[in-house]
């Protein structure tokens, strides 16, 4: 499929009603056309990875295309200059969250980035960095522990941040991290005690560590770490 016939299907997929639905969870309803997830994942398996369509569509400004880049590209000809460009233009959530996962983890520079995109200020940007941690921490199975264990400090100095897109992926972050093995859950654990001590009076910082440590100390998911780990 060429970059028109791409553009033509996603447009021919629009459902306002998931519009309205995808508005009500936060996502942004501008240039969105209500297309699932999974019914863009079966379109990328169609087109097969392609750098440069990738880079064509991602400018087209569409929501689904911008995921759907994200799908078909390839890591190791992303560049930063790329990377930085993509950032700058995400204006939802979700996009951002599919950008990570799908794409820019499996980047070789994906860990020097988390850490300087979390100390942005920009709210998108901020959670990129964020959303990148977690997504490391969950799909970068041979990462040295000692990678993680870097990325506490940052956790701990952006948990004041009240903005709603930016807490949730710091908690996203900081749960996913604790979930990768017994040494990191222990140490995600004691970022959480920290964090409590140190901004006692900040509503986020607490619902953050108080909701992750919820998760991290909670008896399943110890035995599904114990279980992963042996096996």
């Amino acid at each position: 499929m060429n970059y028109q016939e791409i553009i033509k299907k996603l447009k021919s997929l629009r459902n306002k009603n998931n519009v309205e639905g995808m508005a009500r969870f936060g996502i942004n309803p501008n240039g969105t056309l209500g297309i699932s997830v999974t019914t863009l994942r079966k379109l990328a398996k169609v087109i097969g990875k392609n750098h440069e369509l990738a880079l064509a569509i991602w400018e087209s400004g569409i929501h689904e295309a911008r995921i759907l880049a994200s799908l078909i590209d390839i890591p190791n000809e992303v560049t930063i200059k790329q990377a930085e460009s993509w950032l700058k233009g995400l204006d939802s959530w979700d996009v951002c969250d599919q950008l990570m996962m799908n794409l820019l983890d499996k980047t070789d520079f994906a860990f020097k980035k988390a850490k300087e995109w979390s100390e942005r200020k920009e709210e998108f940007e901020k959670r990129a960095g964020f959303a990148l941690m977690a997504c490391l921490a969950f799909h970068h199975k041979k990462a040295n522990d000692n990678e993680f264990v870097l990325l506490f400090p940052f956790i701990i100095e952006a948990s004041t941040d009240e903005r709603n897109f930016v807490k949730k992926s710091v908690n996203w972050a900081l749960r996913q991290i604790g979930k990768r093995n017994l040494k990191l859950n222990k140490k995600a654990i004691n970022t959480c005690k920290s964090i409590l001590v140190k901004y006692p009076d900040s509503k986020s910082a607490c619902w953050i560590a108080k909701d992750a440590l919820k998760e991290l100390t909670n008896e399943k998911t110890i035995e599904r770490i114990k279980q992963k780990s042996r096996g």
